[in-house]
């Protein structure tokens, strides 16, 4: 077992090689277009179809017949698979006409077309490499960005001309806030006509300029990057319609961040925040010649949450939107709650015609999938807890899920309702015995896993325990999902009562339970104790060897455990720390610090603790990470060094934040276990 989950856990992906992803129904809800690479082990990801009235799957792409065994991905495609964790490679996003018959994607760097119903492919010459191709709703035309200019292609005449240029901007592409705190991956949008296009101007002359550089491989130059830094100025960012007539119209806002837009018949809706995230103001208008109009204005004290899915709108222009009201986030159509404060609404999926399916939750361990249609409300996801999700249009609709009992997702295609089929995982399988219980945790009634080895038997000695958080404002780790444990699980089964605990901030308790934490990430801290101190009063753990690991904001709580708790936490490991938030972006760490000015930063961060230590504390850190940058880890390091605290440092060479590296990925594990079986003893 030491030996062979860490290596599949790392050819694999972490077990996401093989998922089916990225689904599109064609208009009349015949046809599935999808994602999926051939096998669990397989990296490079093919282009599929999939027949709902014969449930026949149909290679459409595939990248190593187009001789692209090797990628060469220009450095825009690898930030922006960076900002969306895509660890496979081959035809990772494609996009079709409205009509679902033609697609485009990138390849190396090489812009396709192919034809979705014979499978030809067509290689179309463009003046550099393609990032973000894009077909306007006709299938006559598509749009690309490269050297950071929007072009459009006539399919017919293959005329290829720049329609937005300017040398030291960018045009099309969303900016790093946008993507990596925003989940907005695209910088532009057809409209409906496909004759114009809505396109975000970026402009990064005033974010301050750090260097990256490969102590490895001294020759090489370092890579400069704008990072805005908590406090520092953002990008600029500016709205323009372009008409393929020449024309360019300004689409005016006033705030510093633009969430989100979507032109559809209806017209132009664009959401947009200050820097302070205490609005949401939402602007719509029939004619985008025409300034946007104010119709919507969210506000909170602390910030209000940037919600996917939204804005939308059903067949006669009526506003779906989701917003916090009575202590509960709502769906809202029109101006009206539809559903109760106790369902807790996670985003919206899709709005075919006049139904909405979105995600939500009552138990914040589940994630289902609910239709809303003329204001009744019905459950369409399984009633077997899991995490759901799902897409709908022309009558058939796809419910993807992963319950406990199963370690890959299940895609199932129902068509008027009726079960049609299922899209296949081609994941591996760990085969792992899962021991995994949900229990609630402390006076909050944290939500709480405890995973036992499978060899384990109740009265047979008391367990070292390992704490596996994330515990970070955005993400939950405690959900009823078999996938969600595997690396846990493996972790318990080296002799390890593991706790995995969401404590405040995490999503599905309502925006009370997130906002918590507002001006103080230790409370996290305070939330993992009360969870480890809740199952020990269940469990038959050795608080005398109690370990915590995690990686990014996991890992500023690891630090932070054995740095302020050295009582209870006697080992840690530190993954992509977070140890100074000044050093951290803007949008997140303002969002929940406020700026830096306000002075909330100095009682999260964990440089001034540096001379408490006194437990075995691992670093990690790849010296290639823009987003958590090396210098978190080295700071504390330094500051460890200053104040004579012995600790150990393990910097990975060209690896970033999501160390997709098989050889990496593999050691790391084993490393960790190797270090924490001699801190623990």
């Amino acid at each position: 077992m030491t030996e062979s989950f860490p290596r599949l856990f790392a050819r694999t992906r972490r077990f996401t090689l093989g998922v089916p992803r990225g689904f599109t129904i064609s208009p009349d809800g015949g046809r599935v277009i999808f994602l999926r690479s051939r096998a669990g082990t397989d990296p490079v990801t093919c282009l599929w179809e999939f027949d709902v009235a014969s449930g026949a799957e149909r290679l459409v792409v595939d990248p190593l017949g187009l001789g692209a065994a090797d990628e060469d991905l220009p450095p825009e495609e690898r930030a922006r698979r960076e900002r969306a964790r895509e660890a496979a490679g081959g035809v990772v996003a494609y996009a079709t006409d409205s009509a679902a018959e033609k697609a485009v994607f990138a390849l190396s760097g090489a812009l396709h077309l192919v034809d979705l119903a014979s499978g030809d492919v067509r290689r179309l010459e463009t003046p550099g490499p393609v990032i973000d191709p894009r077909l306007n709703p006709q299938g006559t035309r598509v749009a690309y960005v490269t050297g950071g200019a929007l072009r459009v292609r006539d399919l017919e005449t293959d005329e290829d001309v720049a329609v937005a240029a300017e040398e030291g901007v960018t045009y099309g592409l969303a900016e790093f806030i946008a993507s990596e705190e925003m989940d907005r991956m695209r910088g532009y949008w057809w409209s409906p006509s496909g004759d114009a296009l809505l396109v975000e101007r970026v402009d990064e002359s005033p974010v301050t300029r750090w260097h990256i550089a490969d102590p490895a491989n001294p020759a090489s130059d370092p890579v400069t990057v704008a990072y805005p830094a908590a406090g520092t100025p953002n990008a600029r960012t500016e709205l323009y319609v372009f008409g393929l007539d020449g024309s360019r119209t300004p689409v005016p806002y006033e705030d510093e961040y633009l969430v989100t837009a979507v032109w559809d018949d209806h017209g132009l809706a664009i959401v947009t925040m200050p820097r302070d995230q205490k609005a949401m103001r939402l602007f719509t208008t029939a004619d985008p010649a025409s300034a946007p109009t104010l119709v919507r204005e969210d506000l909170d004290p602390a910030w209000v949450e940037v919600i996917a899915g939204v804005p939308d709108r059903l067949s006669d222009g009526t506003l779906v939107w989701v917003a916090d009201s009575e202590g509960g986030r709502r769906l809202i159509v029109g101006d009206r709650p539809v559903t109760p404060p106790t369902l807790q609404v996670r985003s919206v999926l899709t709005v075919d015609g006049d139904t909405v399916l979105f995600q939500a939750n009552a138990d914040p361990t589940e994630v289902q999938v609910w239709t809303c249609a003329d204001g009744v409300l019905a459950r369409v996801s399984p009633e077997e807890p899991g995490v759901y999700s799902g897409t709908s249009a022309g009558g058939t609709t796809l419910i993807i899920g992963s319950t406990m009992e199963s370690q890959t997702s299940v895609t199932r295609v129902f068509r008027d309702g009726q079960l049609r089929g299922h899209i296949d995982s081609h994941a591996a399988r760990p085969g792992l015995d899962l021991r995994v219980t949900f229990v609630p945790t402390g006076k909050r009634n944290l939500a709480t896993a405890v995973l036992l080895p499978s060899w384990y038997e109740p009265g047979r000695g008391k367990l070292p325990v390992l704490m596996d958080p994330y515990g970070g404002p955005g993400a939950q780790r405690v959900l009823a999902s078999g996938r969600m444990f595997l690396e846990s699980q493996w972790w318990a089964e080296q002799g390890f009562a593991v706790i995995v605990a969401d404590g405040r901030g995490t999503p599905g308790r309502g925006p009370a339970f997130e906002r918590e934490l507002l001006h103080d990430f230790t409370l996290t801290l305070d939330d993992q104790v009360e969870a480890l101190q809740g199952a020990a009063q269940q469990y038959d753990l050795d608080l005398s060897r109690v370990a915590i690991r995690g990686w990014s904001f996991g890992g500023y709580l690891a630090a932070l455990a054995v740095l302020r708790r050295p009582d209870v936490f006697h080992a840690a490991v530190a993954g992509a720390p977070v140890t100074e938030w000044r050093l951290y972006d803007t949008c997140y760490t303002e969002r929940y610090l406020g700026h830096p000015d306000e002075g909330h930063y100095d009682g999260s961060s964990l440089l001034a603790d540096a001379e408490k230590l006194d437990r075995p504390l691992l670093l990690v850190h790849g010296l290639a990470d823009d987003n958590v940058v090396a210098a978190h880890t080295l700071r504390l390091s330094s500051a460890l060094l200053a104040a004579g605290r012995p600790h150990t440092v393990l910097p990975l060479s060209g690896v970033t934040h999501m160390t997709p590296q098989e050889v990496v990925a593999e050691n790391l594990l084993l490393l960790q276990l190797d270090f924490l079986k001699r801190a623990l003893g």
